[in-house]
């Protein structure tokens, strides 16, 4: 299913897909509170109001906050996953499927930075069934880049000496920006992912990484 749409400025939407509309303005205001409040601090009436509902509304598309949380987990990971496989999986050097990998992993942490917070820093608020699917697509994220570092290395075009604590790495970096990004800063989403594309490159020893 194709989670994302555009919008009318061409940027992409990570509820596209989720309907009615009031259940996709209830995500859309569960990921702003949590982001700016934390899981825990924000109430089912905090939402519904960000929402123009009342609380009870909220239950007729979502039994529980902790299902808000598990529809942003899951939308999310899976985005960012998609990102990471289709550059392990597509055309060229190990040096430049790890350099799409990167901008585009951190390109999306840039420009979704709220839903990515919530991603990322609230997994531990999700339900025993619905933190199990989660973490197996953060495997499946981490295997992906590992792929591709593996690739490098095989190949002679990378020297990483421990290819699981530099994948920790890689993901750690690109992740973090999530944390500090502000759209409202001197750099685009764009200009980081190339930074960081670069570093990435450097950091696994690779050759022309100067030039991602």
């Amino acid at each position: 299913m194709d989670v994302e749409r555009k919008n009318a400025g061409g940027r992409a939407e990570a509820w596209g897909d989720i309907t009615p509309d009031a259940a996709r303005r209830l995500v859309s205001a569960a990921v702003h509170a949590f982001a700016e409040r934390g899981y825990h601090a924000t109430t089912t009436r905090d939402i519904a109001g960000r929402a123009g509902m009342s609380p009870a509304a909220l239950y007729i598309h979502y039994k529980t906050k902790e299902e808000l949380l598990y529809q942003i987990s899951k939308v999310g990971h899976r985005l960012a996953l998609d990102i990471l496989e289709e550059a392990r999986d597509g055309e060229g050097t190990p040096a430049e499927r790890l350099a799409t990998a990167v901008r585009g992993f951190v390109r999306w942490h840039a420009e979704h930075h709220m839903t990515a917070r919530v991603v990322q820093y609230e997994l531990g608020a999700l339900g025993e069934e619905h933190h199990a699917e989660v973490i197996a697509m953060r495997r499946a994220t981490d295997a992906a880049v590992r792929s591709i570092i593996e690739d490098g290395v095989r190949a002679g075009a990378f020297d990483v000496p421990d290819v699981r604590g530099t994948t920790v790495a890689v993901l750690s970096l690109c992740i973090d920006v999530a944390r500090w990004f502000n759209a409202r800063g001197r750099s685009t989403p764009d200009e980081v992912g190339d930074l960081y594309a670069g570093l990435v490159l450097r950091m696994v020893g690779a050759d022309g990484a100067g030039t991602p």
